[in-house]
This record gives structure tokens, C-alpha cells and sequence, in this order.
């Protein structure tokens, strides 16, 4: 017991001496008191300040009373900690915005045209320099320009092409017509009057979009569509009195029109149209599948008349839309959609309710494709029969949406039902029967032209040709073009019959629009001529 107590205070010893020699070594730890020197370039003095060891670098600019503005910055960052003696830099930073406007000079474009005589031009747009807006931000460090940057530019105003329309030689023989022709070419209307030699322009706008483009009864209105810059209309609706341009160019109040849009016949400045909603994704738009009556004045003003149809699904592929066609007398509307034919009644009288007849089911086409096929129609100018093309199924095929067979069938209004006049004739026939011609007898007979598929198995992709019936369906026969020539693309206003006929009672005339040009038949003749050779036609009526 008393040797354990013996070595416990020698080890306590042992401990005691060994500490105190090991803290006689070190050197005391620095207190809180002990200040060192830095040394500060600020706004080109140098300024020296004392802190405290251990302080970081905002805290000797504090001292310094020095204050960073903006986007000043330090050498090096403010919570770097300090030694003795130690540098820091203040760098004064600046930023000026400065804009500058630059004009942009307009282009000149000289577009040759068949429409005027060799050597003589026409300005059809006058130029106009855009302006844009450039916006610069310069860097400057302590005085010095480090920087010199574009951060925006901004089009105030777009620049415009001059555009002047140069007459060139045309080999084409002039011909006689027997009424004014209209037509679209590089997106402005033309106007063909007595012969195909005398073109005159009457809407220089060089936005027509093709889409809608018709003739008033009389001959003296235009109606028309143009392409709208603003990405939320996909265009817009106006009129032109013949011949006065310049005083009645009337927009019409109505956007986004895809489909139909007409003269209401035996009437003065009231159109009928169907609207649709603009989408991003394809096609581009949702159809309404409405009907829409509208007046208008020359000062712009428009009020609606009636609405025949309100906005509506539309049945089987109705976001594609709904076509429509007046009757000669205006008592009825054929309209024409994916799945069906059929007519609405337009009664004058406000006690008698309009009425819709289905008179054609059809099997809705799947095109596999974001379009969808819709039956052209023509309603016969005695207005007792309507013309459309139906889908029929294949024998063998047991997917009847997908089957390539298509007729050309006539609807009786009287009844009956429909008879297929033309089998096989393509998807894209679009009747356009002729007007009344008398014979001999005093019957009121009439024509039917139409589009027959070359390879009607493919008739999505054909091309087509132009073919003449009997409104019976009797006396098929191909016209044009000539079998050794390619055919023509197929489209809605492929065609149009003038009002009047040939000289001497010669028949009727059919503008046809074949490689963007337009060519004349005479269908009691076969004789065909081609009246423009720029190849830039769009559109036609009679």
C-alpha cells in the first residue's frame, strides 16, 4: 500500500515537470488588441489604415470610410482576411447605356409582268427606309473603357420594298371575252376586260392569300381575303368597288376565313362567310363551322344581317371545317363537311324556321395526316341538284375510312337519293357546273366540268385533268390538257365559267388555272388558249 502511494506521487511529479516545460516554449497567443497595417488605391490615392488582425477586406474599407457604388469591385473580394502590410485595390466600375438609331435603306425590286405592255413600268409599291434602334452598354474601370457591347435592337419601323412592275414581251395572242375576268397574281388582283390584251390592276396590296376571292353578280364588287403580319389573325376580309380603288378599298370587319366566304345573291354589299379559330399547332386553326351574314357601307361600317349557323363541333373531323355554296336564287345553302352533304334553308320569313337536311352520309376519309378530305360541291343552276364527290368503300379492304375509292355523284332536292355519275374520279373532282345554255328545243340544259384523278388509286397525290359532262352525267369526255401534257394540281377554284358567252353564241368560256397560268376553253369547240405566261397566277373568277 505504501510503495502504490510511493509511485503515485513520483508519476504526479513526473506530469508537472513535463508541463511546465512544455508552456515555457510557446509564445503567448496574440490578443484581440493587436492591429496591423493595410494599405488601400481608391479613386487614385493610396490610403493607409490600421484594423485589427484577423479583420477581412470590407471591414479596412470601412475604416477607410471608402463606399462601393454600383457595380464597383475590390482586389481581392471583401471577405478575404488581411495580413500585415497587405494591398487592396478599389476598382471604380461604370456603366454607360447609350442607343443609337440606324436607318435601313429599302429594296427595289423590278418584277417583270406580262400584265403591262413591253417597255412601260409601273411603280405598284412605293419603298419605304425602316428604322431600327440599337441599344449599347460601355464598361468603364477607373476612367478606363474596358467594354463596348450590343445588348438590344429593337425595329421601330420595318423597311419596305419598292416594287416596280416592268411590261416584257409576251408571245401570247390576245382573245376576245365576253365578260371582265379578275385574278390574282404575285398576291395583288388583276382585272382582264373585252380582251386578255387590256389588264388593269386593281388591288396593289401584294397580300392577297388566295383564299377568298369572288366576283359580285353584277360585276362590281370584289370580295377577298389578305394575309394579316399580326400572328394572331390568320388574315382578314375586304371589298373593292370595279374600277375605283382608290376611293372604296373596304375592310370588312372579319377575320380568320379559311373555307367559304360570298356574295349573297339578289342582293347589294351583304357577304355570308365561315370562321375559324387560329392554333398553333397544324393545320393552324379550329374551325367554327358558323354562318355568318354581314352588310357593309363604303365608310368601313359593317353589321351583321344573320347568323344561320352559331359556332358549333362540326361532326367527324369538324376542326377542319365546313364548306358552303348558295343556291342560283339564294332560298338555300349546300354545305359540304368530312362525313356529309346537305342544304340549310334560308327563309326570308322570320316566323319560319330554317332548316337542315342531311342529303349524303359520307365515310369520313383517314387521311393519316394533320388534314382532313372534304367533298367539293356545285349546285346545278336550275338549283335542283347539287354535284359533290362521296367516299365509297372497297371491296376487299377492310378499312373502309382508308379506301382510295371515290364518285362523282348528282343529289336530286326532289329526292331519290344520290346517283353516282362518274366512278373513280378522285377525291379532289370539285364540280363547277356551267350556266344555262337553251337548245333548240327550249330546254335549259347545262354542262358540268370537273377534275378526273389520273391515277385515281392515288388520288391524294395525283395529278388531274379537266373533264366535261352533261348534267345528266351523260357524254363524259376529257378536254384538257393534252393527254401528253402533265396534268394540273388539283384545288378549290381550279376553275370558273364565265357569265356570258363566245361571240355568236359559241358557248360559254372556262378560265382554268393550269402551271400558274391561266388558260381559256371553249368547250363547244375543244379550242383552248393560253392568256398569261408568268406563271404566277393564284386565283380566278368570272
Amino acid at each position: 500500500m505504501r510503495l502504490y502511494h510511493f509511485i503515485k506521487v513520483v508519476l504526479a511529479a513526473w506530469v508537472l515537470l513535463f508541463a511546465g516545460s512544455a508552456c515555457s516554449s510557446s509564445p503567448p497567443p496574440p490578443t484581440p488588441q493587436d492591429d496591423i497595417s493595410v494599405q488601400i488605391e481608391a479613386d487614385g490615392q493610396f490610403l493607409t489604415v490600421f484594423v485589427p488582425a484577423g479583420s477581412a477586406v470590407q471591414t479596412a474599407l470601412e475604416s477607410a470610410g471608402i463606399t462601393l457604388i454600383g457595380k464597383d469591385r475590390l482586389e481581392p473580394a471583401g471577405v478575404v482576411y488581411l495580413t500585415d502590410d497587405a494591398v487592396i485595390r478599389v476598382i471604380r466600375v461604370e456603366e454607360i447605356i447609350e442607343t443609337e438609331q440606324i436607318v435601313i435603306p429599302f429594296r427595289v425590286i423590278r418584277q417583270p409582268t406580262e400584265n403591262l405592255p413591253v417597255g412601260q413600268e409601273k411603280l405598284l409599291q412605293a419603298g419605304k427606309n425602316g428604322l431600327k434602334e440599337i441599344t449599347y452598354v460601355r464598361v468603364f474601370e477607373d476612367g478606363q473603357e474596358i467594354s463596348f457591347e450590343e445588348i438590344s435592337s429593337l425595329g421601330l419601323d420595318e423597311a419596305v420594298d419598292e416594287i416596280i412592275l416592268v411590261g416584257v414581251q409576251s408571245s401570247i395572242a390576245p382573245i376576245a371575252l365576253p365578260s371582265p375576268l379578275v385574278y390574282i397574281s404575285n398576291g395583288n388582283a388583276w382585272l382582264m376586260d373585252q380582251s386578255t390584251a387590256n389588264r388593269f390592276l386593281i388591288v396593289p396590296t401584294g397580300d392577297l392569300d388566295g383564299r377568298i376571292f369572288r366576283l359580285s353578280g353584277d360585276g362590281n364588287w370584289l370580295l377577298f381575303s389578305r394575309a394579316e403580319e399580326d400572328e394572331d389573325l390568320i388574315n382578314s376580309l375586304w371589298a373593292v368597288e370595279i374600277g375605283s380603288y382608290e376611293d372604296t378599298l373596304v375592310e370588312l370587319d372579319t377575320e380568320n376565313v379559311i373555307h367559304f366566304a360570298d356574295w349573297v345573291p339578289g342582293t347589294e354589299q351583304v357577304f355570308a362567310f365561315s370562321s375559324v379559330e387560329p392554333r398553333v399547332s397544324a393545320p393552324g386553326w379550329q374551325a367554327n363551322n358558323d354562318f355568318i351574314v354581314k352588310r357593309f357601307s363604303e365608310n368601313g361600317w359593317t353589321s351583321t344581317v344573320d347568323i344561320l349557323q352559331d359556332t358549333n363541333y362540326g361532326g367527324v373531323y369538324g376542326w377542319w371545317g365546313t364548306d358552303f355554296q348558295y343556291s342560283p336564287e339564294g332560298d338555300f345553302l349546300a354545305f359540304a363537311s368530312p362525313d356529309q352533304v346537305g342544304i340549310i334553308t334560308t327563309a326570308e320569313d322570320e316566323d319560319q324556321e330554317q332548316e337542315k337536311i342531311i342529303l349524303l352520309e359520307i365515310i369520313p376519309y383517314k387521311t393519316q395526316g394533320d388534314w382532313a378530305w372534304m367533298p367539293g360541291i356545285g349546285v346545278g343552276p336550275l338549283g335542283n341538284v347539287i354535284y359533290s364527290v362521296d367516299h365509297v368503300a372497297q371491296e376487299g379492304n377492310l378499312s373502309t375510312e382508308e379506301s382510295p375509292v371515290f364518285d362523282l355523284v348528282a343529289i336530286p332536292l326532289t329526292g331519290g337519293g344520290a346517283r353516282r355519275i362518274v366512278r373513280d374520279v378522285g377525291m379532289f373532282a370539285y364540280p363547277l357546273p356551267s350556266p344555262i345554255k337553251a337548245k333548240p328545243s327550249g330546254e335549259a340544259s347545262y354542262q358540268v366540268a370537273y377534275l378526273q384523278a389520273v391515277f385515281p388509286e392515288r388520288s391524294a397525290t395525283s395529278n388531274y385533268r379537266v373533264a366535261l359532262m352533261d348534267r345528266d352525267g351523260s357524254n363524259q369526255h376529257l378536254v384538257f390538257p393534252a393527254l401528253d401534257k402533265s396534268g394540273l394540281q388539283p384545288a378549290r377554284g381550279w376553275g370558273a365559267w364565265s357569265p356570258e358567252e363566245f361571240e355568236n353564241g359559241a358557248g360559254y368560256p372556262l378560265a382554268v388555272i393550269y402551271e400558274g397560268n391561266i388558260w381559256i376553253l371553249n368547250p363547244e369547240t375543244g379550242d383552248f388558249w393560253q392568256v398569261t405566261g408568268d406563271g404566277r397566277v393564284q386565283g380566278l373568277d368570272w
